[in-house]
């Protein structure tokens, strides 16, 4: 059985840093591209970054140049790094792993002063 769990959720500042983990158990972990999704209260889930097994990885622009994902295959993990947080990045993270569709159960990130 795949299971997601996720590490590093919080309070920080407007304009601070933080990192997400993610380990993987119950998978081959490399053949799995893995992503972070957030949702913000009345909203809808929304994808803020994936990376393929091989490293190759995609995000959008709202996040570009600030928020990072990588993965350590080795360790079964996937990090995403978040610098220059601003208060709309407040949401619950969810972590994802397909193929298959699994999902962990994602910490709350609060970005307030």
């Amino acid at each position: 059985q795949v299971q997601l769990v996720e590490s590093g959720g919080g309070l920080v500042q407007p304009g601070g840093s933080l990192r997400l983990s993610c380990v993987v158990s119950g998978a081959i972990f490399r053949l799995y591209v893995m992503g972070w999704y957030r949702q913000a209260p009345g909203k809808q889930r929304e994808l803020v970054a994936q990376i393929t097994g091989g490293g190759s990885t995609n995000d959008p622009d709202s996040v570009k140049g600030r928020f990072t994902i990588s993965r350590d295959n080795p360790q079964n993990t996937v990090y995403l790094q978040m610098n220059s947080l601003k208060p709309v990045a407040t949401a619950v993270y969810y972590c994802h792993a397909t193929p298959g569709h699994y999902w962990g159960k994602g910490p709350l990130v609060t970005v307030s002063s």
